[in-house]
């Protein structure tokens, strides 16, 4: 990955976030236990896509699959923003609820 490329995701999970209402205690339980679901389902995913990337990279003599290296950044931002709003450091509700930029 070069620099640009680690520039661009600084700024997906750091950057400006959308203004976000603060949803009350209840409503956030509710959301942090979805999104708490969604995150073990996404660690299942990684799992299967780094077996899957593995063997690609078996059979084409180490060269991997752009696609799912892609796929695997995408959803490692995913999951940082799920843990951000887990752990009370943003109030941005990560996909579906916003956009997954």
């Amino acid at each position: 990955m070069d620099r640009n490329d680690d520039a661009r995701i600084k700024g997906r999970l750091n950057g400006d976030q959308p203004e976000a209402p603060r949803d009350g205690m209840g409503m956030r339980l509710l959301y942090m236990v979805i999104i708490a679901i969604m995150l073990s389902l996404s660690q299942t995913v990684l799992t299967l896509l780094t077996v899957v990337q593995f063997i690609v990279m078996l059979v084409n003599t180490g060269e991997r699959n752009q696609r799912l290296a892609d796929f695997g950044t995408d959803l490692g931002i995913w999951m940082a923003k799920a843990a951000r709003y887990q752990s009370a450091a943003s109030d941005v509700k990560p996909w579906p609820w916003t956009d997954l930029d």
